[in-house]
C-alpha cells in the first residue's frame, strides 16, 4: 500500500467505507475503475471511470456492475460462477472481475491490519 491512494468515505464523522481507483488491462488498453467498500468490508459499488477499448463497453453498464454489490472476500467473484459474462465483452468482463476481486481482497486485508481507519 506504499503508493496506493485509498479514500476514506465518511458522513458527519462516521466511517462509511473506503474507495480506490485502479486500472486493469483490457484487450489492448487500460480500464480505469473505482471500487468502493463499506465499513464491514463488503463491496458497495464498482464504477468504470474510463473505458478505452472500441468493444466491450457493456462492463460500464449498471445492470452488469450492480452484481458486485454486497459481495465480500468470501464470494468467488469469478465469471461463470457469481459474475455474468457479457457476449462481446469477455476480455473486459474477466479483467474487471479479476481487478475487483484483487482490490477487495487488498482493501479488506489493509482494513483488518488497521492500515485503513
Amino acid at each position: 500500500m506504499d503508493s496506493a491512494d485509498v479514500y476514506r468515505v465518511s458522513r458527519d464523522g462516521a466511517l462509511l467505507g473506503f474507495a480506490q481507483v485502479r486500472n486493469v488491462k483490457g484487450k489492448d488498453q487500460p480500464i480505469t475503475y473505482l471500487v468502493a467498500m463499506d465499513s464491514a468490508d463488503a463491496l458497495r459499488d464498482v464504477d468504470i471511470l474510463v473505458y478505452r477499448e472500441p468493444y466491450g463497453g457493456e462492463v460500464a453498464y449498471e445492470p452488469w456492475r450492480k452484481q458486485f454489490r454486497g459481495k465480500t472476500t468470501g464470494a468467488p467473484l469469478q465469471v461463470g460462477k457469481d459474475i455474468r459474462n457479457v457476449s462481446g465483452a469477455t476480455i473486459s468482463v474477466n479483467a474487471v472481475t479479476r481487478g475487483v476481486r484483487l482490490a477487495l481482497a487488498q482493501l479488506a486485508a489493509w482494513h483488518a491490519e488497521g492500515r485503513l481507519r
